[in-house]
C-alpha cells in the first residue's frame, strides 16, 4: 500500500466508527497500517518521526483504536504492549514473539477459537490469548 493509500485507509476506517477524525488518530492508525506487524508504543512513536505526538496522547489514541476494534493489543512476554491492525478479517488469533529481538508476528492461521480447551463447568470464555515464543527467521 502506498503512503497515500495508508493515509486514506486510516481516514476511512476512523470515519466508519462515527467518531471524530483527528490528526493524532489518523497518524497513529496510518503508522500501524504502514508497519504491517505489531509495534510497541516506543516503535510507533519513532515511526511518527517529525509528526510525533506527545506520549499521553499516543497512549490515549492506541486505547481508543483498540476500543473501536481498529487495532488490537498484544501482551508480550517482555511485559511490553504491542499494537497492530485489527478488523473483521482479523479474528482472535495466536501470536509468535521472538525471544531475542522481541518482534511479534500474528499467526493468522492459528485461530484462538479453534484451540481445544477444557474449561471448568459453568465457565464461558470471552477472550483467549496465545503467544508462541522462540527465534524469528532474522535472529540466528
Amino acid at each position: 500500500m502506498t503512503a497515500n493509500g495508508t493515509l486514506e485507509s486510516a481516514r476511512e476506517r476512523i470515519r466508519a466508527t462515527g467518531e471524530r477524525l483527528t490528526a493524532p488518530r489518523v497518524r497513529v492508525l496510518e503508522a500501524l497500517l504502514a508497519a504491517g506487524e505489531a509495534r510497541s508504543h516506543q516503535e510507533i512513536e519513532k515511526a511518527l518521526g517529525a509528526a510525533r505526538i506527545d506520549r499521553v496522547t499516543l497512549y490515549r489514541v492506541l486505547e481508543w483504536l483498540v476500543s473501536k476494534g481498529l487495532a488490537h493489543r498484544i501482551a508480550g512476554s517482555d511485559r511490553i504492549w504491542r499494537f497492530s491492525i485489527a478488523g473483521e478479517a482479523h479474528p482472535s488469533h495466536a501470536h509468535f514473539q521472538c525471544r531475542r529481538c522481541g518482534k511479534v508476528l500474528c499467526l493468522d492461521e492459528t485461530s484462538a477459537r479453534r484451540i481445544a480447551m477444557q474449561l471448568p463447568r459453568g465457565c464461558r470464555p470471552e477472550r483467549v490469548e496465545l503467544t508462541v515464543t522462540g527465534l524469528c527467521a532474522e535472529c540466528p
